[in-house]
């Protein structure tokens, strides 16, 4: 973290990796629409003898990985919000007070956007489906939903936005701290793919519900950054410094 007293330039922001390959993921998504690979890939979790998903009734996936898991993340969340109101208070938090509150802020809005999304979206689960037992008809994402009395709210992926959250700890710490940074990023990505496969096998959520939310959760904890923190070199500072562009 760095002091607002003293905040030197940002390091380069490579746009290609930033915005281009989010975009291309975006594009993949939308022409997997077209496959069959989001059935598929459920259906490898799914037992049809027992009826329902392997995971459907897992204590690990449910209580562990899901509810303990979460509210782990929250209590971070709340440490955050904690620290960016004592930054106002107390001095030695002071220096921090940008970048805490791009911590705050980035995780606010990467979890909260969720739900809006799933009550327009209306996407069913897998496990209210009629091909896992269900009695609901499936739909591809941009294509008009079933008439049903009970709405899915299943796109995007609840779960996997507490994990791709952490996107925001590796803007945080990208200028300052980049070795840390790139560590940080690494256990956001990783912790938002176990908690996405998790309640895959549990039939909450399809393959490409929880890639849609990785992307979203990118995008929001890059833009909250770029608005807060990037500062872009001078031209001074361009000539000086013989930096290669990085993400």
């Amino acid at each position: 973290m760095v002091s607002t007293a003293a905040r030197s330039a940002s390091r380069p922001l490579n746009a290609w990796l930033c915005l281009g390959v989010p975009a291309i993921a975006a594009i993949t998504l939308l022409l997997l629409e077209l496959t069959s690979l989001d059935m598929d890939l459920a259906k490898q979790f799914y037992d049809p003898i027992a009826g329902e998903f392997i995971g459907r009734h897992s204590y690990f996936l449910e209580d562990i990985l899901h509810d303990r898991a979460k509210q782990v993340v929250i209590a971070f969340s709340m440490s955050a919000i904690l620290g960016f109101i004592g930054s106002f208070f107390m001095e030695r938090l002071k220096p921090f007070k940008r970048e805490l509150g791009c911590l705050v802020l980035s995780l606010a809005l990467a979890t909260s956007f969720v739900t809006p999304v799933k009550a327009v979206t209306a996407v069913q689960c897998p496990w209210s489906l009629e091909q896992f037992g269900g009695h609901e008809t499936y739909s591809e994402l941009l294509s008009p939903r079933p008439h049903t009395d009970k709405p899915g709210r299943c796109w995007p992926g609840g779960h996997a936005a507490t994990g791709f959250t952490l996107f925001a700890l590796f803007f945080v710490l990208r200028d300052r701290r980049p070795r840390l940074a790139r560590k940080a990023f690494v256990f956001a990505f990783a912790l938002g793919s176990v908690f996405s496969i998790s309640r895959m096998m549990q039939g909450a959520h399809f393959f490409s519900h929880n890639v849609w939310t990785a992307i979203f959760c990118w995008l929001i904890c890059l833009g909250v950054y770029y608005y807060i923190l990037y500062r872009p070199a001078s031209k001074a500072e361009r000539v000086a410094s013989a930096e290669p562009v990085s993400v």
